[in-house]
């Protein structure tokens, strides 16, 4: 699943939209699964065809754009889904566009290889309802170790699968999560209750560090090629992971074998050296 890095790289691909009025919003036809759309796209049409796009924000792992009637179209990528501008992997799964006049981009598209991501058409109050602070927490480029502290610190929970909740840090996913606790040598199975404030206060720094490098080098494209930017590039950052999807390997650090493990039923890597549970 894409995470905050490739999230905020397509928020970033296409916020020269905002200042547009909505020309067209059209569902696309695709003979593979249907993704969900609501409402229903002529529902959508009538509410912001001829509206103002005011803004293009994020709302932890979704594209959120916002309009001037106080309306939100948030589109939520999940496992393989693409904001695009140009060129598309494959044009057969197209599946949104959406025009616009009086910006400096003009159109983008919505693009999901295999249908599990979705597009829904919010009010003010709806979206409030979705995912207001009750229902997904602060995000992770604003978090601090107190924060870190507050939301997590009395959990039982390993601070591995803490860290994936995003009721209570939105954004970080497995693959970053990772990689923030290598950064701040924190052991992935640690229990959060027993991580001192110095701990805390590490992880506050690496996941700022992680995220915004991952950020600048437009996010990781993995092995399956799924996850591009707006332009249809390839992210960067995967030649920069330090454990992530490296078992076996060297530690960048104390040149000690990586090893994976299950959490959660999710992958997860670690270097026993940097990262020692004691």
């Amino acid at each position: 699943m894409p995470e905050l890095p490739e999230v905020e790289t397509m928020r970033r691909g296409i916020a020269a939209i905002a200042g547009g009025r909505v020309t067209e919003v059209e569902r696309l036809r695709c003979p593979r699964k249907l993704i969900l759309i609501s409402p229903r796209i002529d529902s959508c049409r009538r509410r912001i065809v001829g509206r103002r796009i005011s803004s293009v924000d994020r709302a932890g792992k979704r594209v959120v754009l916002r309009f001037d009637t106080g309306d939100a179209l948030v589109i939520e990528p999940r496992m393989t889904g693409l904001v695009l501008v140009a060129n598309p992997p494959d044009p057969l799964y197209l599946r949104l566009r959406l025009a616009v006049e009086g910006s400096q981009l003009r159109e983008f598209y919505y693009w999901d290889r295999r249908g599990l991501g979705c597009v829904r058409l919010f009010s003010s109050d709806e979206f409030d309802a979705a995912f207001g602070p009750e229902k997904l927490g602060p995000d992770a480029l604003v978090m601090t170790a107190e924060l870190y502290r507050e939301r997590l610190g009395g959990s039982r929970r390993e601070i591995k699968v803490a860290l994936l909740d995003q009721r209570a840090v939105a954004g970080i996913g497995n693959l970053y999560a990772s990689e923030i606790l290598h950064v701040a040598g924190v052991h992935p199975a640690v229990r959060c209750s027993s991580l001192s404030r110095k701990r805390w206060a590490a992880i506050a720094e690496a996941a700022h560090l992680v995220l915004c490098d991952a950020i600048e080098h437009e996010g990781s494209t993995l092995g399956d090629g799924t996850y591009r930017n707006a332009l249809n590039e390839s992210g960067g950052y995967q030649n920069h992971h330090r454990v992530y999807d490296r078992a076996g390997k060297a530690c960048p650090r104390c040149s000690s074998e990586i090893v994976r493990s299950v959490q959660a039923q999710r992958s997860t890597f670690y270097c026993p050296t940097c990262q020692n549970r004691r």
